[in-house]
């Protein structure tokens, strides 16, 4: 007969197991609807690709994350280095630091029973981006001073919340 010990630690594994369960990545459909070459870019997850007018990218973040996904311009790559006009990040085409400023910030923090994410300027602006929550309120951010985006570092009232395990959309030049 198994021991109450060896029966508690089989119970606390199967428990453990179903309670990480509930926690997963949220889908970030990142698109291009500017009328020119994109590069969008992410950390930590994500790392950068070309998008051409019309295209999208889809990128999964697992739960416990927060990060930022960001547009890049005039990108010029052999293999993967090279050099954007805006928003480089060392050179790369697959980004593991943030982009050089000035950048447009689609930003979150994927949590458990809640999510955030905001649109920030206080990297500056670059780029025109639309950022929604599929349960929670679309974000416009058209060009430098939207009243939609963080605007210098102690601006408090630009985050938004959506439900735990939501999907999100960055497009670009909306």
């Amino acid at each position: 007969m198994a021991s109450r010990a060896a029966i508690s630690s089989v119970l606390f594994i199967v428990l453990a197991t179903f309670a990480a369960s509930g926690a997963r990545a949220a889908t970030f459909t990142i698109t291009n609807n500017c009328g020119y070459t994109i590069w969008p870019a992410g950390i930590p997850v994500g790392g950068g690709v070309q998008l051409d007018q019309g295209q999208t990218w889809t990128v999964d973040v697992p739960a416990g994350t927060s990060g930022r996904f960001w547009g890049r311009t005039g990108c010029s790559f052999n293999g993967g280095s090279g050099h954007c006009d805006s928003a480089d990040c060392a050179g790369q085409l697959s980004c593991t630091v943030s982009g050089q400023t000035p950048a447009t910030l689609a930003e979150y923090s994927i949590g458990g029973a809640q999510d955030f994410y905001d649109i920030s300027l206080v990297d500056g602006f670059n780029q025109p981006m639309d950022f929604s929550c599929s349960t929670g309120v679309n974000l416009h951010c058209g060009g430098p001073g939207c009243p939609d985006a963080y605007l210098f570092p102690t601006d408090d009232t630009k985050t938004h919340a959506c439900s735990g395990n939501s999907n999100y959309q960055v497009t670009f030049c909306a």
